[in-house]
């Protein structure tokens, strides 16, 4: 990620005023997009993630700073699984293609409505969760689709610090920025 002050719009920082809850998509959110799957003679596959070590760190200050944090995602991966521990996300919800049902489900789980969640997109399946949540964000490669819905699109690309971003937004937005910079360096 650049090193550069972002300038947040006005809509976007009332919107992210709300925020309890951070959810996001996976691929082409939290990584560049791209699925590495490595074949072996036994007939067995490995899949390799990339992650960016900025949102990974994001995703813990926001926790730290009493957003609760989760993702759902249509792939199942034990790469995603241990990231989300590493980040310590508490809603973790993967192989769900249809992602509605479970991100209703999480909001009854954390007693929270659409508007106090922003999600996190990329790409077509997260159109639904997009028009509910209180401030739906897409990424900056996001598909126009996307883009068009989401009341903020970052600055970068998926995998490239997005995440982050997002955060910083919410957590600038409540006025908990200046908070969290101690926690992040304790």
């Amino acid at each position: 990620m650049p090193i550069r002050e972002i300038k947040f719009p006005a809509p976007a920082i009332r919107r992210a005023k709300k925020i309890r809850v951070l959810l996001m998509d996976v691929d082409g959110t939290m990584t560049p997009g791209v699925v590495c799957l490595q074949s072996f003679p036994d007939g067995s596959v490995a899949e390799m993630k990339v992650f960016n070590a900025h949102d990974g760190a994001g995703i813990k200050l926001a926790s730290i700073m009493g957003i609760r944090t989760g993702l759902i995602t249509g792939r199942d991966s034990t790469a995603t699984a241990r990231r989300a521990r590493e980040a310590s996300m508490e809603f973790v919800i993967q192989g769900q293609p249809k992602k509605l049902e479970s991100y209703k489900a999480i909001l009854v789980r954390a007693g929270v409505t659409d508007e106090e969640v922003a999600y996190v997109g990329d790409d077509l399946p997260d159109l639904p969760l997009l028009e509910r949540a209180g401030l739906a964000v897409a990424v900056g490669d996001a598909v126009v689709e996307v883009k068009r819905a989401a009341h903020y699109i970052t600055t970068v690309d998926g995998g490239k610090g997005a995440i982050r971003e997002v955060v910083e937004l919410i957590l600038k937005a409540q006025g908990k920025w200046k908070k969290a910079i101690p926690l992040a360096i304790a």
